[in-house]
């Protein structure tokens, strides 16, 4: 998966991934584990990386809000964002659930061992170039989409240098972009 270009997610993939590693299918054993990291991705957006150092400590409690308070692996960027309630709870009630505690990783396991399962789960799924980034790029077009296409928001959520790397996040394609200006003819 190394060389390929990972598409973001649709919802109904999003779903039928996370739903078929809960359950097991042909080819693979449910998963519990990596189907809730996954989420995690999917639902705050960060690498898988950080999801796999992060400990339920990470998420403080800051007035009447959850926050998250970690450094990303990759960038070095102190990362600081409210985590809504919701996340917050479902992540508490996996760490109970699986006796995690404050100050241990959630989630000991590799991300090669994420990687590994996700490609038997899309290859029975039939699902191309699908690896664990495409669930952040996921996060990025759902907030894009549901936020009134505002690039700028998903660019600090993400926390991308530019506006350009986000739009290949979301997939704004050169066609989109022709036929975003073609479309706005005003000649008078």
């Amino acid at each position: 998966m190394a060389n390929k270009k990972s598409l973001a997610l649709t919802k109904e993939q999003y779903e039928n991934l996370i739903g078929s590693m809960r359950k097991g299918g042909n080819t693979f054993r449910a998963n519990d584990r990596i189907a809730t990291a996954l989420v995690l991705e999917a639902n705050l957006g960060l690498r898988i990386g950080d999801i796999l150092k992060l400990r339920l400590q990470d998420i403080v409690l800051d007035g009447g809000r959850y926050r998250l308070d970690i450094t990303e692996e990759k960038t070095q960027k102190k990362r600081i964002f409210t985590v809504p309630q919701p996340i917050y709870q479902y992540l508490r009630v996996y760490c109970i659930d699986h006796d995690v505690k404050t100050d241990q990783t959630i989630f000991p396991i590799t991300e090669r061992t994420i990687q590994k399962y996700l490609a038997k789960v899309t290859s029975e799924l039939g699902y191309p170039n699908i690896g664990t980034h495409s669930f952040r790029k996921f996060f990025a077009t759902e907030i894009y989409v549901n936020n009134n296409y505002n690039i700028i928001l998903v660019q600090q959520l993400l926390q991308h240098s530019s506006a350009a790397i986000t739009q290949r996040y979301i997939g704004i394609s050169s066609k989109e972009l022709e036929d975003a200006l073609a479309g706005h003819i005003e000649l008078l």
